[in-house]
């Protein structure tokens, strides 16, 4: 059984291998060489010591923060109510399927909303508000971001909430607490380890959206994604880029450790 299960793992090993811990180990080994290809500390010292890449490591942390806010705030109210639903699978397929879109086309979509002649112009227009500039600002980024990231909030969300055990919130009631009683206390703790992953799902990648600051934020929003995408594609500087890469995938492990599920140490007291 033991032989069985190391041979079923061997392409999952290999995967990992080749396109997981390869390409990072990679990025560290391209991180420590300057542009004439000699092995350097001065990525770092260059990036701790400069306030562009602390700023722009801020703006990350911060743009990241407000998105996920903002996500939570529409998706567990909303997988809550997708829960209470009849035909809930089906709905939520509906949320799911706008993730089968490619980003770049939902991205020039919302540039055809957001535009000087865009849809949503056209209306305030209409009712008499006028024109406003709403492409490459804070609010327009912002906004698509968290509608590209909501439905991989919701999920996690809705698969904690539809594994509640019924006849915990019913003992509650019947104990004589209220529905805000029961949500807080009862619904709210045991559907944590949905809204951390959600918050997983979500920070992680908003720390490095490139696409969406150069299309729909016009490069107002300078984050370390754009400085990546920069490095790589404009000045070759390759060893910066994965310097940057570096201090994101810290900053991703850092994310996972603190909003993973923590396990009790000397099991089940009774």
């Amino acid at each position: 059984m033991t032989t069985s299960k190391r041979f079923y793992s061997i392409p999952y090993v290999l995967w990992l291998g080749l396109f997981v811990i390869a390409p990072v180990l990679l990025i560290i080994y391209q991180s420590f060489k300057g542009i004439d290809g000699q092995f350097t500390l001065e990525n770092y010292r260059i990036y701790f010591s400069s306030s562009t890449y602390l700023r722009m490591t801020l703006n990350s942390v911060f743009y990241a923060f407000v998105i996920t806010v903002i996500v939570l705030l529409i998706s567990y109210p909303a997988a809550y109510i997708l829960n209470q639903l009849k035909h809930k699978q089906l709905w939520l397929m509906l949320i799911i399927l706008p993730t089968w879109v490619n980003l770049l086309l939902k991205a020039y979509a919302f540039i055809g909303l957001f535009s000087a002649h865009g849809s949503l112009n056209q209306f305030l227009s209409f009712i008499g508000i006028g024109s406003q500039q709403i492409l490459f600002t804070d609010f327009s980024f912002i906004f698509v971001a968290a509608y590209i990231e909501i439905p991989f909030m919701i999920m996690p969300i809705f698969n904690a909430l539809e594994e509640l055990n019924p006849s915990l919130i019913s003992a509650s009631r019947d104990l004589g607490a209220n529905n805000w009683e029961t949500f807080r206390r009862v619904i709210l703790p045991l559907s944590m380890n949905g809204v951390k992953s959600g918050v997983q799902a979500v920070f992680i990648p908003s720390l490095s959206l490139f696409m969406l600051t150069r299309l729909i934020g016009g490069n107002r929003v300078i984050t370390l994604g754009t400085a990546i995408e920069e490095h790589f594609m404009v000045t070759q500087n390759w060893g910066m880029g994965s310097t940057i890469g570096v201090i994101l995938i810290i900053a991703m492990i850092a994310i996972m450790l603190l909003t993973g599920e923590k396990r009790k140490k000397g099991g089940r007291r009774h």
